[in-house]
């Protein structure tokens, strides 16, 4: 399995991103997926996820701001990102929610004050 995210960048406080996730070598439609992100000198952390079903979680520091979605046709993940903040700055990755794909690059994501 491939996951090539992108769609990060420089942004300043309260912009918003898109990242974009593309899967392949995958039954994708079946998986349960998240997004996850590494702050610089921090382990990496689950953000949010949506099951194969559709239904979706994420933390509480990113309720309310982030909202994941999928494209099982297309075999997508997208996380919209608004309101960002500076504590958000971290580099993002997609995997299915048992991690156990390879990561990939992920895209880093870094907002300015």
């Amino acid at each position: 399995v491939q996951l090539q995210a992108s769609g990060g960048g420089l942004v300043q406080a309260g912009e918003s991103l898109r990242l974009s996730c593309k899967v392949t070598g995958s039954n994708f439609k079946i998986f349960d997926m998240g997004w996850y992100r590494q702050a610089p000198g921090k382990q990496r952390e689950l953000v949010a996820t949506i099951a194969s079903s559709g239904t979706t979680d994420s933390v509480d520091s990113v309720k309310g701001r982030f909202t994941i979605s999928r494209d099982n046709a297309r075999r997508f993940l997208y996380l919209q990102m608004n309101s960002l903040k500076p504590e958000d700055t971290a580099r993002y990755y997609c995997n299915e929610r048992g991690t156990s794909w390879s990561w990939g690059q992920g895209t880093l994501v870094t907002v300015s004050s």
